[in-house]
């Protein structure tokens, strides 16, 4: 059956319309979909960070790498050591053995392995660098994108050089001594060990060293009391690729007899010190204590755990010391005193009758009357003013290179924390405040935040033979 003309044109113009429809939404859709892909094109790749190394590489370091594949998914990670243009393979995304691959989230890998001479004797002093490229996909997998991370460091594998400069080296058990040596490279850390206690050396011009020599240390050290007479002692360097080295010198340790006390104890002391301290002494706090203990108890746990505490806290201050010399010349014991205790006493605690308790008492009690000024015994810089613990009223000032003084018992501090003072000034009063049974000052000279004995530091003689001598000996011509 034909169709009236109309019709016929009706039907070929909507054929003409749907298929022009249909050109333009492929179009449209080309259009898209090339404006997609073009734009994946712009996407960024994974993100990388190199955490290690930093600044050198040694005979014995690690690199440590993490990369973040974002929305999509990695495909792709390696990891090489350059140096003048040879590439040394780290790890790859399939070969987990070279470096251990761990998934820290749902995106981002981390990846650590070592980077060692041993594995690589290719390498050279010198510059050198890490590349990291990584993939990822994007537009659903249809491209990748990648990106590069470099680290240009610097390969040093050769130990650091030590040598001693300085003689006659000797060490009374408890007390300190000086030792001046170089060190190569100059930007190497280094000082002294004494068994496992670590004690700083600092470049000899900030001891007061006239010298142009970069090379040159100095660093004070100890032999404690609670140490043995023949711990190692030995200096130590490291540089800032992780290389070590150790070199030993001449010494002499002198035994010191440390004497034994036995101290009683009374209610009514015990009624008069443990209150107050407790009730100024946070971290009195932070000890376990039966809700039922009584005066003894709570004392014994001030004589114990309270003093670790605060020994404790002593010790965090010497990380507040000056790289700097910050006094001369011997120090001075208080005026018109009298030392009722020396340095480290051995002390039995005894309590109706019985012994209950022993420590060790690192300092010098000095007999004053009460409320007499009490003076520093040396230049430098107030670290401490404020209360603290079986120390009552404290002050502690640094002295430079490790070296600082304390004083306790106070009855009130007239100094504040950042305050300069010189020898003589006015630290405060004496008093009775923390466990001081009467009216004196205990003071304690401190190396790196352990006690040392006190009267070597009052000596003109040792000061000069010990320090001052081998100072003056290695100035510049």
């Amino acid at each position: 059956m034909a169709f009236p003309n109309g019709q016929s044109t009706t039907r070929l113009y909507n054929g003409l319309v749907i298929r022009l429809v249909v050109a333009v939404i492929v179009l449209v859709s080309l259009g898209v979909a090339g404006s997609l892909y073009i734009n994946a094109g712009n996407s960024p790749g994974p993100t990388i960070a190199i955490h290690q190394p930093i600044g050198f590489i040694g005979g014995t370091s690690h690199f440590e790498v993490s990369i973040d594949s974002g929305d999509g998914l990695l495909t792709s990670a390696t990891g090489t050591v350059e140096q003048n243009g040879i590439s040394h393979p780290l790890f790859t995304l399939s070969n987990s053995t070279q470096a251990n691959i761990t998934q820290e989230t749902e995106t981002r890998i981390r990846v650590i392995g070592d980077l060692t001479r041993e594995l690589y004797p290719e390498l050279a002093p010198g510059p050198i660098s890490i590349v990291v490229r990584a993939s990822r996909s994007v537009l659903f997998g249809l491209r990748e994108q990648e990106s590069t991370a470099r680290l240009d460091l610097e390969a040093r594998f050769d130990p650091p050089r030590l040598s001693v400069a300085s003689s006659f080296h000797y060490i009374n058990h408890g007390g300190a001594e000086l030792v001046v040596y170089h060190i190569r490279p100059p930007d190497a850390e280094s000082g002294v060990f004494v068994g496992d206690r670590f004690f700083q050396g600092y470049p000899a011009t900030a001891a007061g060293v006239d010298s142009t020599d970069e090379t040159l240390r100095v660093a004070l050290f100890a032999v404690l009391h609670d140490q043995e007479l023949n711990e190692p002692i030995r200096l130590y360097a490291r540089d800032a690729a992780g290389n070590e080295a150790e070199a030993n010198f001449d010494y002499r340790v002198f035994p010191k007899e440390f004497r034994r006390s036995r101290i009683p104890i009374s209610d009514g002391f015990l009624d008069k010190v443990v209150p107050e301290i407790i009730s100024r002494s946070n971290e009195f706090r932070t000890l376990p204590m039966p809700p039922d203990a009584g005066p003894l108890e709570k004392y014994l746990a001030i004589n114990g755990g309270l003093r670790r505490l605060n020994a404790e806290r002593i010790r965090a201050l010497a990380a507040d010391t000056a790289d700097t010399r910050l006094w001369t010349g011997p120090f001075r014991q208080l005026a018109n005193s009298q030392v009722e205790s020396g340095f480290a006493d051995h002390r039995t605690y005894i309590y109706e009758g019985r012994d209950v308790d022993q420590q060790v008492h690192l300092g010098f009690d000095l007999a004053v009357t009460a409320n007499v000024p009490i003076l520093a015994a040396q230049a430098g810089r107030v670290v401490w003013a404020d209360y603290l613990g079986i120390y009552g009223n404290c002050v502690i000032i640094d002295h430079g290179l490790g070296l600082q003084s304390l004083y306790a018992h106070l009855s009130t501090i007239g100094v504040q924390t950042g305050d300069t003072v010189g020898p003589d000034d006015e630290l405060g009063r004496s008093g009775m405040t923390g466990l001081a049974g009467g009216d004196h000052l205990h003071f304690a000279t401190l190396l790196n935040g352990w006690p040392v004995n006190p009267t070597e530091w009052w000596d003109p003689h040792w000061i000069e033979d010990r320090i001052t001598r081998k100072l003056r000996l290695n100035q510049a011509p």
